[in-house]
């Protein structure tokens, strides 16, 4: 018999101007706008039953599902498989390892990577594409692998 269960990836809220942050980036955190997108995306996950929380360790990824955390009652498990600027094929690694209804953080270099691997490996995307900050990618999987894929456009 066949299983199918839930993953979300999230692509960070929207953050500080990168441009105009003279510390180091990964500790750019959230701005205003971001932290209530952070607040409506982990709303709509805990909805969905969201389990376990893992994160880039970059303070932007990390604020973005510490709402999440909160609403649910877990903690947040830093990954460096998630951080920007890193290949994808870890990230395919850990969508094999994490639990139905795992979220996990990243950047928006990792994720279309991640996303675009899944579809050669013949995941069937069934929405438009969006890469915009604080879209969550749902991603079902079946016997162990990323069969649909669907995103979910950043809050209003």
């Amino acid at each position: 018999m066949s299983t199918s269960d839930v993953i979300y990836l999230v692509r960070h809220a929207k953050a500080g101007e990168r441009r105009t942050w003279t510390d180091d980036d990964d500790v750019r955190p959230l701005s205003k706008h971001g932290w209530r997108q952070a607040r409506a995306v982990s709303i709509r996950l805990a909805q969905k039953g969201a389990s376990t929380i893992y994160s880039s360790p970059y303070v932007r990824c990390v604020q973005t599902v510490e709402p999440l955390a909160e609403l649910i009652g877990t903690k947040v498990t830093v990954d460096d498989r998630l951080a920007e600027d890193r290949p994808f094929e870890p990230v395919l690694e850990l969508l094999t390892e994490v639990d139905p209804g795992a979220v996990l953080c990243s950047h928006g270099d990792v994720i279309p990577a991640t996303v675009e691997a899944l579809v050669r490996r013949g995941m069937e995307v069934q929405s438009t594409v969006d890469w915009r900050k604080a879209t969550v990618w749902v991603l079902r999987r079946k016997n162990g692998r990323v069969t649909k894929g669907k995103v979910w456009p950043p809050p209003t």
